[in-house]
């Protein structure tokens, strides 16, 4: 679940006259980079953006949200990268400042939301049926997920236009003989808990963390309260810390934006515009050819279910976390007939275990990197990513952008760069509102399965 404290709880700017000024700037911004791709550059194009992007901060300033501001950014940084590309050049420290930032969160807060994801619910063997099934079920679904995400991304090779430098390091790695599967069977499990962190080895932390958490549920209550209370201080004080972090990112997005459209020039559009569009592709397909089959199948009211998860998926949409949503989501699945005790345990589960629209994304955000990089992964390195992601995505439930946190420990695991991530972060707000939009549909749909599958959906018979 996503931290009390989100990265939006400063509106957007929401009066008709800032919405009209935001709305201007953008389009004079784009009218000047029209302008410069068709007719060439020229001073007065440079102008026009300049005087769009004046327009756009001044609407910020009256009631912004972060992800205004990294919107702008984004956008400020691509200006600076064609007028001042050798000044572009040099803002790489403070892309990198943040890429430290983002990495030293990432095992402490796997860790403690694994923990307690899994231990939080009490002793396992009381949690029965219901817990299994809908384990079960949250595997399934994420899983498909993951699947449409890679496929959509074959299909467009929207990272493909990049064309993006791979590291030394990486490259070395990318021709170093392949792991066998006994290999890679070991590696997934640490022997040393402490080295795993050190190393930035994501997927053993993630092991350890599910073990670590049955064995904690299984204790009695006076012994597991106490670990269980760090390891929620844990979790709280890593979502804190993210969204301190994520206050400089407005400043790290701009200088990676700056950097790559330095460097690249404005051809690195795009594969964003692309991205974004398959994005969207795909999640409209996994609402369409997973969530709409799966509650034909277990006979639910389309047309009163859609009425309960409007509101909620509205709210997420809006503000680009599940938490602001899942008050509103428990409110409406129990009057759409779920009983109180299974609404309490699958929709919180959910938000650890069933985040649906962060898989698809996930799944295509990687592979547009390997992409961008001009590495190509073979359909089996592909399914051994999609299998890894199946257990780090876990550790990232609804803090907006907290997918960026699993993005980089994936990229170090397969030895991708991690260049292409900040330029994806560029448009990661515009998928953000998406993707946690559809955690919750398909968080209120595994309820009332569940709940359909108990035989308990009251008034749905």
């Amino acid at each position: 679940m996503s931290s009390p404290v989100t990265n939006n709880s400063t509106p957007e700017p929401s009066s008709p006259a800032l919405r009209m000024l935001t709305i201007a700037g953008v389009l004079l911004f784009l009218l000047g980079v029209a302008l410069a791709v068709l007719l060439g550059p020229q001073f007065w194009y440079i102008v026009l953006r300049w005087a769009g992007l004046a327009l756009i901060a001044a609407s910020g300033a009256r009631g912004g949200s972060l992800t205004y501001w990294i919107f702008f950014s984004m956008l400020l940084g691509g200006e600076i990268g064609l007028d001042r590309p050798q000044l572009a050049e040099h803002l790489r420290v403070l892309s990198d400042i943040f890429l430290r930032l983002i990495k030293v969160i990432v095992a402490p807060l796997i860790l403690g939301t694994l923990v307690t994801g899994i231990a939080g619910h009490g002793n396992l063997r009381s949690v029965g049926r219901i817990g299994l099934k809908s384990l079960v079920y949250f595997e399934v679904v994420t899983t498909l997920a993951l699947f449409i995400g890679v496929g959509a991304i074959n299909i467009s090779r929207a990272g493909e236009g990049l064309s993006m430098s791979v590291a030394p390091g990486a490259a070395a790695a990318q021709n170093a003989e392949p792991l066998h599967w006994e290999e890679f069977l070991l590696h997934i499990f640490p022997e040393n808990i402490a080295k795993s962190i050190a190393e930035n080895q994501i997927l053993q932390v993630a092991v350890f963390a599910l073990l670590f958490g049955i064995a904690l549920a299984l204790l009695p209550q006076a012994k597991r309260e106490p670990m269980l209370k760090f390891c929620e201080s844990l979790s709280a004080t890593m979502f804190s810390f993210t969204n301190l972090v994520m206050y400089f990112a407005p400043i790290g997005v701009g200088a990676a934006m700056a950097y790559t459209v330095g460097h690249m020039g404005v051809g690195v559009l795009l594969p964003l515009g692309k991205l974004l569009m398959t994005g969207y592709a795909a999640l409209i397909a996994f609402l369409l050819l997973v969530l709409l089959p799966i509650a034909l199948l277990a006979r639910l009211p389309l047309a009163r279910f859609l009425r309960a998860v409007a509101e909620p998926a509205t709210i997420a949409f809006a503000t680009s976390t599940s938490e602001a949503a899942l008050p509103r989501a428990m409110e409406e699945m129990e009057a759409f007939g779920v009983p109180r005790r299974i609404v309490a345990f699958v929709i919180p589960a959910g938000y650890s275990f069933n985040m649906d629209g962060s898989s698809v994304y996930l799944a295509l955000a990687s592979i547009f990197v390997a992409q961008a990089a001009g590495i190509h992964m073979s359909w089996g390195q592909q399914l051994v990513m999609v299998f890894t992601l199946m257990l780090t995505s876990k550790g990232v439930a609804g803090v907006p952008r907290a997918t960026l946190v699993v993005l980089l420990a994936t990229a170090s695991m397969f030895h991708l760069p991690t260049e292409p991530i900040f330029i994806i972060l560029g448009i990661d707000a515009l998928m953000d509102m998406a993707r946690t939009a559809v955690n919750v549909i398909g968080n209120c749909l595994a309820c009332a399965v569940i709940a359909r599958s108990e035989d308990e959906l009251q008034g749905n018979a």
